[in-house]
């Protein structure tokens, strides 16, 4: 048992957060045969934690959930970050690296609050402040009016149980990760499309710091990250944020994946598909694929977006 730690994971101090810091530590200390006490955990109280009441894009975007464990890492204080990968930023420093990718959860999103999209009753308040889930929704149910809801887990029940909103979504991952399962009803990914990257946990080290990466690469799960580089890549060629509705999913077999995407107007009127197979590590077709997206959208969808990569 070492003295002092080998490896300190930072992470978010979030319920869900400390779960998949609780899973990266038991997987790296499988790995190299540790003992727990060999990785600890520093949480950290990240902006996006500190303001509920307000969407993402109002308060800062993606980048709330990483500039205090960016800070930290790049200031020595954590060796290694534990991340939620639909929460990071698609173009990352130059210092920073995502060294390990652990195999993926169930990517599907969880309906609270009735049974199927279909049965959300007519004009029914439904609680989200995703843009994708609140395009998604209005597309397929434009009756129903969509109210802004944010906190963890625990929090958006509970404004569910106190009638703030009729029904919400929650990412099945999340769920699973946290012993609650069994709450919701499954939304199926090929016909509810998820974020990019959702379900993935991702750990991020210094890019100059060799001897942690090549710790934390030991449980890099090759498939997964080659999912999230090619998801990752789609939204860097989308010019995409948070405030941009965007829908994917990809599925890998045999070394390739399959990438299917949508982009949404706001309002849920417009919806642009589409979607690609080609080899894993491929960087351009997942661009083109964004390309492509793009240049069929009209100007209620693309004023959302970026330029093409």
């Amino acid at each position: 048992m070492p003295d002092t730690p080998l490896i300190r994971l930072g992470t978010r101090r979030s319920p869900l957060a400390m779960a998949q810091a609780h899973e990266a530590r038991a997987r790296l200390c499988a790995a190299h045969g540790w003992d727990e006490s060999a990785v600890e955990l520093v949480p950290v109280v990240a902006s996006g934690d500190k303001v509920q009441d307000r969407p993402l894009a109002e308060i800062g975007g993606k980048a709330l959930w990483t500039r205090e464990l960016d800070q930290w890492l790049l200031e020595g204080r954590i060796d290694a970050a534990v991340h939620s990968m639909k929460d990071v930023e698609t173009i990352r420093p130059d210092a920073i690296t995502i060294a390990a990718i652990l195999p993926r959860a169930d990517k599907a999103d969880k309906l609270l609050g009735a049974s199927s999209i279909e049965d959300i009753p007519q004009g029914a308040r439904v609680g989200t402040s995703a843009p994708r889930r609140a395009a998604q929704l209005l597309h397929a149910r434009p009756d129903l009016k969509v109210v802004g809801i944010r906190g963890n887990v625990a929090t958006r029940m509970a404004k569910l149980e106190r009638g703030e909103a009729d029904a919400t979504f929650l990412a099945a991952a999340g769920l699973d990760r946290l012993g609650e399962g069994s709450i919701g009803v499954r939304l199926e990914p090929d016909e509810w499309l998820p974020a990019p990257a959702q379900a993935a946990i991702g750990l991020e080290c210094r890019t100059d710091d060799a001897r942690v990466r090549d710790l934390v690469q030991a449980i890099d799960h090759e498939a997964s990250h080659a999912e999230i580089t090619a998801e990752r890549r789609l939204l860097e060629g989308l010019g995409g944020s948070c405030s941009s509705p965007i829908a994917a999913l990809s599925k890998s077999r045999a070394g390739r994946i399959s990438l299917q995407a949508a982009i949404y107007s706001p309002d849920g009127a417009i919806r642009i598909a589409g979607d690609a197979e080609f080899a894993a590590g491929d960087m351009q077709t997942p661009a083109d694929l964004a390309r492509n997206l793009l240049e069929r959208a009209p100007q209620a969808v693309a004023v959302h977006f970026g330029q093409p990569a």
